[in-house]
């Protein structure tokens, strides 16, 4: 009988926590549509007293929540995450005083910090971090049903694209008089999510500050990827997770361990934190005093453009790109900076952490054989597989489209300028396609050969698991090795000394055909629809789209709504990835226990 209560009584437990949660993730959603319509339209006073009431109900709600789960799992808190949860808690209380407690009934020790406390931004920050939460719980809770992660993968780009959507397209996202349809909204929005870089309109005439801050905003959720965000929030404020939400979770940020995931996603965070820091001052001294701008636009700038380059983006705050009169000449270290900001996120994160381990060792090496006089244990391969074809393919790239550029432009598009900056805008465009989409010269100055090695580059794109689109370099360097295992009649795919799966080169070669069918499609397609458009520029456009470039040779402006459609549906199969929105249409197969009989295929 005691027995049968149990499970009465667990079931019931769990019924009201899921109820509980899910409505816990209403809420949340609530709060943040309130906080887009505060933010993108200018409310009457009775409209803001409506706004206010959401906000302190939402507040109220959370409070509630974090106290019952404060009383009923202490012990889990205090395993987990006692001190982070403590911190937040009393955030939250804090910012509930106001309402509690009214200003003259406050102790003299708290009057002091009493005007912080009231504040509407810090109350909307405090409960958004929990709406955030809450909203990482949800889909933890997804997970956990084994939804396919491929489709909840797609279906977190799309939601995300479909925010940014609506906050482009409100008023104060735009500047004075002008509107932006639903169609144009859409594809910049779908654009800076899948860190692209086209747009159907003008940017900097279109869009204001707070515009301009939206884009930088979905560029970099869609340059960390929506699910790094969220697994982070959800290991970081919920502590331990089931083990299908942590296969889950590292699979989807290419941890090697259990124990290694939450550091994965904590390096992740922090290189893109640290670089574009970094690169923003470094951008800052370059354009300093040159651009007109006051010395808080000129910070702006710099952040949007190392937040734009890193995320291999290409939106540039600036008419005409950085083909800007103000920067084409004299701005070599400005170039130079996005260039190398470019090369770092298209990469790859697990490249970089990788990196930083073989770099951190070597130093350890050197400081005890040096200092010490003791030789450490070598440790072999220390590079990982990934890491050195990234790598090699990375520079090769580099080297041949800066000399390929820099031999068919010298007196072509780059005519006029100092031999320096022939160097240095040779060596820009042979890093922007692969894929950031920037432009130093109008594209329509270059020669047919300039922008035949510009769609090579761009079909390629950057390293796998980076911000950069295209098929990746490491798919080309497996199915360069599969090419050239096959020409030598050998057994098995190596390279680097390492025997590369089975899976690896299916994958490959499934990526390459897949992209290849896809542009065809879609280039046939857009011929039909856009007659009056030229087909090279069509083709340039759709590899553009589809690796995620952002590169034109402006026809983007002339597009029909369902070209932007195709365009915007192009841009987000590439930053998904083509087998990953597959995987997330068809059910995968059962595994068979058996091996259906083999059987030649003539080839050549």
């Amino acid at each position: 009988m005691n027995l049968i209560s149990r499970f009465v009584s667990q079931r019931w437990q769990n019924r009201v926590g899921v109820g509980v949660q899910l409505l816990s993730f209403i809420v949340s959603v609530l709060f943040i549509a309130a906080a887009i319509i505060d933010y993108g339209f200018t409310l009457s006073s009775q409209e803001m007293v409506y706004l206010d009431k959401i906000y302190h109900f939402v507040q109220f709600f959370f409070v509630v929540i974090f106290t019952t789960r404060l009383v009923t799992n202490w012990r889990h808190i205090w395993k987990y995450n006692f001190v982070l949860t403590i911190v937040l808690g009393l955030l939250l209380y804090l910012s509930a005083i106001p309402d509690l407690l009214p200003a003259a009934s406050a102790p003299q020790w708290l009057a002091r910090f009493y005007h912080a406390f009231s504040e509407k931004f810090y109350m909307l920050g405090i409960v958004g971090i929990f709406a955030v939460m809450e909203i990482s719980r949800g889909i933890v809770s997804i997970i956990r049903r084994k939804t396919n992660p491929a489709l909840l993968l797609a279906s977190a780009f799309l939601v995300i694209i479909f925010f940014g959507t609506i906050l482009l397209m409100v008023p104060r996202s735009t500047l004075d008089g002008v509107t932006i349809s639903m169609v144009d909204a859409l594809y910049v929005a779908t654009s800076a999510v899948c860190v692209t870089g086209l747009s159907t309109v003008d940017i900097a005439t279109t869009f204001s500050t707070e515009g301009l801050i939206v884009i930088a905003l979905l560029i970099q959720v869609g340059g960390l990827g929506v699910m790094t965000i969220t697994s982070f929030f959800a290991l970081f404020f919920m502590g331990n997770t089931g083990l299908y939400d942590q296969f889950a979770l590292r699979d989807m940020v290419s941890s090697d361990t259990f124990t290694s995931l939450m550091s994965t996603l904590l390096y992740i965070l922090g290189f893109t934190i640290g670089i574009e820091l970094i690169g923003a001052f470094a951008i800052w001294t370059t354009v300093h005093g040159t651009l007109g701008m006051n010395l808080i636009d000129e910070v702006f700038f710099s952040i949007f453009h190392s937040i734009s380059a890193f995320c291999n983006a290409g939106f540039s705050t600036l008419s005409g790109n950085l083909g800007n009169t103000m920067l084409i000449q004299h701005h070599g270290g400005f170039y130079i900076t996005i260039s190398l900001l470019i090369i770092l996120g298209g990469i790859g994160f697990p490249i970089l952490v990788n990196i930083k381990n073989a770099l951190f060792y070597y130093i350890h090496y050197a400081f005890s054989r040096i200092i010490r006089h003791k030789t450490p244990v070598r440790i072999p391969h220390l590079a990982k597989l990934n890491t050195k074809i990234a790598v090699s393919a990375t520079i090769i790239l580099l080297v041949v489209g800066t000399v390929a550029i820099a031999i068919s432009e010298w007196n072509g598009a780059f005519a006029g300028m100092s031999i320096t900056d022939k160097l240095v805008h040779s060596f820009f465009n042979a890093t922007s396609p692969r894929t950031a989409g920037f432009n130093s010269v109008d594209l329509s100055q270059f020669s047919l050969l300039t922008l035949i090695l510009y769609i090579i580059l761009m079909w390629i794109g950057g390293a796998s698991q980076s911000t950069a689109g295209g098929i990746k370099v490491n798919t080309i360097g497996v199915a360069f090795a599969s090419f050239m295992s096959t020409v030598r009649d050998e057994k098995s795919v190596t390279m680097f000394n390492r025997t590369i799966t089975d899976k690896s080169v299916k994958r490959a070669y499934a990526t390459i055909f897949g992209s290849v069918m896809v542009i065809i499609v879609c280039f046939v397609t857009l011929v039909i629809i856009e007659p009056k458009l030229d087909a090279f520029d069509l083709l340039f456009e759709s590899i553009s789209a589809l690796s995620t470039v952002g590169s034109s040779l402006g026809i983007t402006a002339s597009l029909s709504t369902a070209s932007k459609i195709i365009f915007s549906a192009m841009m987000f199969i590439g930053r998904v990835g083509l087998i990953t929105v597959a995987m997330s249409l068809f059910a995968s197969r059962e595994h068979r226990h058996y091996q259906l009989p083999e059987e030649n295929v003539i080839i050549n």
